[in-house]
């Protein structure tokens, strides 16, 4: 018994130290890395840009990347139920297309556009649902043909052109309405200095928190995302729960496609196109967010940030935009790394 104990205990107190020391300097890496990154970045732009310290360049930032951060909270809540909404910049396309059409052609009223854009994401949400939980389509084969059929639809809506104040209609008239002021305000303008569009922002960040981390529907909603089959015999309405994903989802991108009608001030045809790829990297981006390594809403708004300090920064310093795609890519893949390489060989 003795010779035995001596033999082991000086094994084992060799080893512990510098293999403990390597797994606190990974686990801490792959919690604190991402953060640090954003950091670091910031304070170069910071210090070396003088524009860029500026607080109205800062709020144009956050103003900027509004519509990508919100669109990637409804991918957020899709991939929480272990699915992906790509159809979420069509949907904010829409939204701008329906906005104009109820203002310009209709000459309604700001609130009316509001309610119709709502709407309009609420159904684009429910025919996702319809495929994926009803007809059984996996969520990305899906969610691809709903974009295809909404931006085709968006066009026939408006005859395949952009719908400005004053414009000539098919029948030879002249549109009667225009963009009402208060709707303008919704990202042209300020309370306090703060763009609305960044309080929605920040307003619907809040919300999807509280939502997904703070009540038994959030919870239940990543325990599917976790295991469906498990939750489904635990007697979770699987199917209705995924539904309520996608429903949010549109919702909340016909939220981003109402700051965009308010940003462009036209129904522009195009609008939304460009908004998909950076609404799914902020919501990838956003898993590598303290070493969660799921989808997460404070991991999504930071990475919006990033991607917003990036552009910002890139553009003070007159690079070409094509440059920006090349360093936003980069920063996605090194936010996989941090999310599945890293964080695998942590739990092996």
């Amino acid at each position: 018994m003795t010779t035995t104990h001596s033999t082991e205990v000086p094994a084992k107190a060799a080893i512990t130290p510098a293999a403990s020391t390597a797994v606190r300097v990974q686990n801490a890496v792959i919690k604190y890395g991402f953060i640090f990154v954003t950091v670091v970045l910031f304070l170069y732009f910071a210090l070396s840009e003088g524009s860029f310290r500026e607080s109205a360049t800062l709020l144009d930032t956050l103003r900027y990347v509004s519509v990508a951060a919100i669109l990637g909270l409804g991918v957020t809540f899709t991939m929480a139920v272990g699915g992906m909404d790509m159809s979420v910049g069509a949907v904010a396309g829409l939204g701008v297309s329906v906005a104009a059409q109820a203002m310009v052609v209709h000459n309604q009223v700001g609130a009316v556009a509001i309610l119709a854009v709502l709407a309009a994401g609420a159904l684009a949400g429910l025919l996702n649902a319809l495929l994926i939980v009803v007809l059984k389509i996996p969520d990305m084969l899906a969610t691809l043909g709903t974009m295809f059929v909404i931006q085709g639809g968006k066009l026939i809506l408006v005859d395949g052109q952009s719908i400005t104040p004053g414009m000539t209609m098919s029948d030879g008239s002249t549109a009667p309405g225009r963009f009402t002021d208060g709707f303008l305000r919704i990202d042209r303008g300020t309370v306090l200095g703060v763009p609305v569009s960044v309080l929605i922002f920040g307003g619907l960040t809040v919300v999807a928190w509280v939502f997904l981390a703070r009540t038994r529907w959030g919870r239940v909603l990543y325990a599917i995302g976790a295991n469906p089959e498990a939750s489904r015999l635990s007697g979770i309405r699987v199917g209705a729960y995924r539904a309520l994903a996608y429903v949010i989802s549109g919702v909340l991108a016909s939220v981003g496609g109402l700051i965009l009608a308010s940003r462009i001030g036209q129904g522009d045809v195009s609008a939304g196109t460009s908004q998909l790829l950076e609404a799914v990297a902020v919501a990838l981006v956003g898993t590598s967010v303290l070493g969660r390594g799921r989808p997460n809403v404070w991991g999504t708004a930071l990475g919006a940030v990033l991607i917003g300090i990036i552009t910002t920064g890139l553009t003070i310093k007159g690079l070409p935009y094509y440059t920006q795609d090349v360093v936003e890519g980069a920063v996605l893949i090194l936010a996989l790394v941090f999310s599945f390489t890293l964080s695998k060989r942590r739990t092996s």
